[in-house]
């Protein structure tokens, strides 16, 4: 499989709850690649927690923390790299991951809703009514996701590893196999 990637990163993207950061650790084993996810990116560079950051400096300062570390990923290969799930709000951002293979982790709102209902570190679901707003970033995030490479769409009770496997699976059917001359 490395080899038909050539290097070429892997851009994990959807909403948050999907289990980017989990199942790109896995991916990152199997393909013999590093994971970098840019949240964990985010809080070192700044010592700061997303909800932090999203407190004192708003979400727009976020995201443009954000696209600035994805610039500078997106320079590097054999990378999986685990985005936030807003990352794809940003058109500027696009132009990132399309240097690599676009991986959209599609799960259901139900499957969402009950992984991130203990959750208290998401800033965005700090509401009032955290479904509601679950479901509001979904429909207004979905036609961005669906612009992906590759859709994998999760299913309930599904494990990590069988998600990365799919994944895997999933790879050769977008890229181009190397002509030999």
């Amino acid at each position: 499989m490395s080899s038909l990637l050539r290097g070429v990163n892997l851009y994990l993207i959807g909403m948050m709850g999907v289990g980017k950061s989990t199942v790109g650790d896995l991916l990152a084993k199997q393909l013999d690649y590093i994971l970098l996810d840019t949240d964990n990116i985010i809080t070192q560079l700044t010592g700061k927690t997303i909800n932090q950051l999203f407190a004192e400096s708003g979400e727009a300062a976020f995201r443009q923390l954000e696209s600035d570390v994805l610039a500078q990923v997106c320079a590097r290969k054999e990378l999986v790299i685990a985005t936030g799930g807003g990352i794809v709000m940003r058109r500027e951002n696009w132009s990132y991951l399309h240097h690599g293979l676009i991986v959209w982790l599609d799960a259901p709102l139900e499957l969402l809703y009950t992984r991130l209902a203990e959750d208290t570190t998401r800033p965005l679901l700090q509401d009032a009514d955290p479904q509601g707003k679950l479901r509001s970033l979904l429909e207004q995030r979905t036609p961005l996701y669906s612009q992906a490479d590759l859709r994998i769409t999760l299913r309930e009770g599904e494990t990590p590893e069988e998600i990365a496997n799919k994944v895997m699976e999933a790879i050769p059917s977008v890229l181009k196999p190397q002509v030999s001359h």
